[in-house]
């Protein structure tokens, strides 16, 4: 085998010329030091990351060391621009809705305001207070009735009494209580008009005491009543007539009860209306009228345990379906 040199382990002393040219570069300034800078990576190259076009354009705007076109920069300007102008606008709709958000939030139709005890109470009150009014402007039942009959009312005259009647008939038919006009030579019937004329009995049901008198002159107008139908108990009544010789007039009740007899003149009657309404001597044979003016029956008598031919209290109608048949009306 060859024999291996032997190497030293100390460097070598650099030569003069080496040390004159690191002390020359010590003592130059230190803008003439070239510092080598970062190569730029291509597109190619491994590792190449692609600029955002922030990056692009800002390298764009300060370059280093090179020179881009001014169309080229233009170019990529107005792509900028674009992309920060759908920015804009995006985040202005944003903005616009979010503001008609709330206007339609502050300006939302607000729910109903809950009631209190009060409010109920008021209201209430004033529903009263409305009704009433409303029923204050009505016509009385009272005045509704007498408005419905009046033009059908008949004043009889005899030679002993005085009574009432109705005109329940276009043809001027009346009917009246048969006492009224028992036994009397003449007869005198007086209508609403004023005009006057005899009459005679052409009818009668002495079991219900209802006559019926034919006129011989009738007005120039006959107005027949309505006739009505049944009553109950309770139900408000008006009996129109002549009492005591005051022509036209009307008093109010109830009916007080149904199917009543009674002895009138030695005749017992039966199956009549008993009502408070005010009856007295002249109201016989006028009409018991209900709160629509519609006759439902005819006063035929009056009740008074002392005896007196005055009111006390009771008075009796016979009902019209009885009453209408004998002036051939048909039945209620």
């Amino acid at each position: 085998m060859g024999r291996i040199p032997l190497v030293s382990s100390e460097a070598p002393s650099p030569t003069p010329a080496e040390r004159a040219e690191a002390k020359k570069r010590l003592l130059a300034p230190l803008a003439q030091i070239a510092v080598p800078g970062p190569e730029r990576l291509k597109k190619t190259d491994p590792g190449y990351q692609h600029e955002t076009l922030e990056d692009e354009f800002a390298r764009d705007r300060y370059p280093e060391r090179e020179s881009v076109p001014v169309r080229e920069r233009l170019a990529r300007f107005r792509t900028w621009t674009k992309v920060h102008v759908r920015r804009v606008v995006l985040v202005a709709a944003v903005i616009v809705v979010v503001a008609a958000l709330g206007v339609w939030w502050g300006v939302r139709p607000k729910g109903p305001v809950p009631l209190t005890q009060s409010d109920v109470n008021s209201s209430i009150t004033k529903a009263l207070q409305d009704q009433a009014k409303q029923q204050a402007a009505l016509p009385a039942d009272g005045t509704t009735a007498y408005a419905a009959v009046r033009l059908s009312l008949v004043v009889i005259t005899t030679g002993t009494g005085l009574g009432a009647g109705t005109v329940v008939k276009d043809d001027g038919t009346i009917l009246t209580a048969l006492h009224v006009v028992k036994g009397a030579t003449a007869i005198t019937v007086r209508f609403a008009d004023g005009t006057q004329s005899a009459a005679t009995v052409t009818a009668s049901t002495p079991d219900q005491d209802i006559a019926v008198l034919t006129p011989a002159t009738l007005p120039e107008v006959v107005v027949a009543a309505t006739l009505g139908g049944g009553v109950g108990v309770g139900d408000e009544v008006f009996a129109v007539g002549n009492p005591l010789g005051y022509a036209g007039s009307l008093s109010g009740g109830v009916v007080s009860a149904l199917n009543r007899t009674v002895t009138i003149q030695g005749t017992t009657l039966s199956g009549l209306i008993q009502t408070d309404a005010a009856v007295n001597p002249g109201n016989s044979g006028g009409p018991l009228v209900n709160k629509a003016g519609q006759v439902v029956g005819v006063v035929t008598a009056l009740a008074n345990p002392s005896g007196a031919d005055s009111f006390a209290g009771i008075g009796f109608a016979v009902p019209i379906a009885t009453a209408g048949g004998a002036a051939g009306a048909p039945p209620k």
